[in-house]
């Protein structure tokens, strides 16, 4: 039960920094529970909503080139950005009334995409029904608006999408969150990648979100990139939030390493010790379930106790975002030996 899951002592109080690790962290370890496939499920024999921490662990993607660094990342900064991390808020909303001058001055929002997610049966009708009947695709260029719904349903189909998409927004179907100004109809696309050097632009993209690094010219702040096409933020790293998204994310692999009893990359840096104490205190739970685990994290997260410049508070995932289900359980024949003369 999640009553019985507590990261928060009486006698050990969270700072800032620690409140926001734990936001983070929830986010990283959604984005691998996101990460299990219909076959996952099934090797599980589990649904989803019951898969446990150890067994998470057992078939979860930890490689560099397998993506969980990037999903994680996606889902940090959709969450980041719901939950009014300034940080993030602050860069993104600039970004956005770059793009247009008709963008209204207030909070940004996110509607987590990804053309892949929308095989799950509800999801994409979830997005639609969230961005309402009356929002519509921004790209760039002049010329009409598109209705957000219908072309949104056609780029679910991934590239094979691209015949079938206005020229304005071919590439619409890589795109990773759509975002807006609160309560403003009008929808950028925007593709979210953790590593500059995969920043890719397209037809009907407009704000690319990445890490500061030390490419040229990637340094942190919002600028306008010809070779993309991008309007591109670059979060502060190591000091802001993407070197918090990074302790976060060694900290969960580590415990993922641990509860796997698999041996921890060779490119994982040592966490901060505020990180190490979160995979410490995740690797007490292996039986616990994932869900359970993320509403401890979520309440740990929760900066209402005190008074805060920065904060992440907790968002709670709507059920749609968890809605794949277990794989029918396949029985296979006993398989007859034909013997050998």
């Amino acid at each position: 039960m999640a009553a019985e899951i507590t990261f928060i002592e009486q006698n050990a109080p969270i700072d800032e920094y620690g409140r926001a690790l734990y936001a983070v962290s929830r986010s990283v370890l959604r984005a691998l529970l996101d990460s299990l496939s219909n076959e996952d499920l099934t090797d599980l024999n589990t649904p989803l909503e019951e898969v446990r921490m150890r067994q998470l662990a057992k078939v979860v993607r930890l490689e560099r080139d397998k993506g969980m660094k990037g999903d994680g990342f996606e889902w940090a900064v959709h969450e980041a950005l719901m939950g009014g991390e300034i940080s993030v808020q602050e860069p993104i909303s600039h970004a956005l009334r770059k793009a247009s001058k008709f963008v209204k001055d207030a909070p940004p929002s996110s509607l987590l995409f990804g053309y892949e997610r929308a095989k799950y049966l509800g999801f994409l009708d979830a997005v639609v029904d969230e961005a309402g009947n009356d929002s519509f695709l921004l790209p760039e260029g002049s010329g009409r608006p598109f209705k957000f719904g219908p072309w949104v349903s056609k780029a679910a189909l991934g590239a094979a999408a691209e015949p079938i998409l206005n020229e304005r927004i071919k590439n619409v179907w890589k795109t990773d969150l759509f975002l807006s100004a609160e309560g403003d109809p009008r929808y950028f696309a925007a593709t979210v990648k953790s590593n500059y050097s995969l920043l890719e632009g397209g037809r009907g993209l407009r704000v690319g979100i990445v890490p500061e690094s030390t490419h040229n010219g990637n340094h942190s702040g919002v600028r306008y990139s010809q070779k993309h096409g991008l309007w591109v933020v670059s979060l502060a790293d190591p000091n802001g939030f993407m070197g918090m998204f990074a302790d976060a994310y060694h900290a969960i692999g580590r415990a993922m390493c641990t509860l796997g009893k698999q041996p921890p990359p060779v490119y994982y840096v040592k966490p901060t010790a505020k990180a190490q104490r979160v995979q410490e205190q995740l690797e007490k739970y292996p039986d616990a379930k994932v869900i359970d685990i993320e509403d401890a994290l979520n309440e740990a997260a929760q900066q209402n106790l005190v008074a805060q410049k920065y904060q992440l508070v907790g968002v709670n995932a709507p059920d749609w975002l968890h809605i794949k289900q277990m794989a029918p359980k396949v029985i296979c024949p006993k398989p007859k030996f034909v013997k050998l003369d």
